[in-house]
């Protein structure tokens, strides 16, 4: 079966699709009754219902979503790392100055820690080796075939299975309330779009990201987008609001992420003088999922947590808000 109709399939039977009956009673029957589910609902219902002193006409429900963390599992690294890493491998006996050369020598080892010692230099480094040099469409058809098959590696399930159920229901009730919903992610754009629209329902064109340089050519007599080894742009910490700014046009006034690398996109969002709302995704059940935040390598949430206590912002217990973390559960 063909990775976009399992995505599709998926896709389906996440959004609560296959139980009518459930998703028309309780559009978000996945989150435990409570603070944060109230929240929710009492926001989405002042914006959207006509003669409400906080109604915002349709074309102005914009919101914006983090992506790794936030509607699918960022642990024990993101999706796209071992992506590239696995891209490293297959690449391998193109290059055999990799044995030797740094990152390289040290992911054919194993070795992730010295591997990335420089920090997101060495990232950046692996991801324009791995990225680069193939069309536009090359690396979209790579990615699909690399999604049919790659899996999580401590949990053993396909990625597109890691998502958050109450996020997928969130996304479906917040479009059936007229809201047009954006993923804003740090993540690259060109890899989440080959995903996004049959897992949660969010077109390419509504898929904000980082970005590398693309050149266009005419070879023979056909138009081709190559991708560049050089970054473009980096859809992370302040990156989110010019990003959103740039791509997007209109300021959102709903925002969901769960990491410091989400906090500029919240304040922008509701800081400003308008009706808002902002939510942080707080990873606190390590039975479930994993627990983490002030001191994690991914997802580190320290200032958000701070800003979220100080602004009034609602925060999700992962433990104590979902009753379901991942579909089928």
């Amino acid at each position: 079966m063909a990775i976009k109709t399992k995505l599709i399939l998926f896709a389906v039977a996440a959004l609560g699709l296959a139980h009518p009956a459930m998703a028309a009673d309780d559009p978000l029957a996945s989150w435990n009754d409570g603070a944060t589910k109230e929240a929710i609902i009492a926001f989405v219902e002042s914006v959207s219902t006509q003669g409400s002193a906080n109604f915002v006409p349709e074309a102005s429900r914009i919101a914006v979503f983090d992506n790794d963390g936030t509607l699918w599992a960022e642990q024990p690294a993101y999706a796209q790392l071992f992506f590239a890493l696995d891209r490293v491998k297959a690449l391998a006996p193109q290059h055999p100055e990799w044995t030797t050369a740094e990152p390289y020598a040290s992911i054919l080892k194993g070795d992730l820690k010295a591997a990335f010692a420089g920090g997101m230099k060495d990232v950046a480094t692996v991801i324009g080796a791995t990225h680069s040099g193939m069309s536009t469409q090359e690396f979209s058809a790579i990615v699909e075939d690399w999604l049919a098959t790659a899996t999580n590696p401590v949990t053993g399930k396909p990625y597109t299975q890691m998502v958050y159920q109450p996020m997928l229901e969130l996304l479906a009730y917040m479009r059936a309330n007229g809201f047009k919903t954006f993923i804003v992610s740090g993540g690259g754009v060109e890899f989440m779009r080959v995903f996004t629209e049959q897992v949660y329902g969010v077109p390419p064109e509504q898929v904000v990201g980082s970005s590398g340089k693309v050149s266009f050519s005419m070879v023979d007599g056909k138009p081709v987008l190559t991708k560049q080894p050089d970054i473009s742009f980096i859809d992370d910490g302040p990156g989110k609001p010019v990003a959103i700014n740039l791509q997007i046009g209109r300021m959102p006034i709903a925002a969901f992420g769960n990491s410091d690398g989400d906090l500029e996109m919240l304040q922008y969002t509701c800081l400003e003088p308008q009706v808002a709302f902002c939510l942080y995704v707080h990873h606190t059940d390590a039975a479930r999922e994993w627990a983490y935040d002030r001191k994690a390598t991914f997802g580190k949430l320290d200032k958000g947590l701070d800003a979220a206590a100080a602004n009034g912002w609602t925060v999700v217990d992962m433990a104590r808000d979902w009753a379901v973390i991942f579909p089928g559960e």
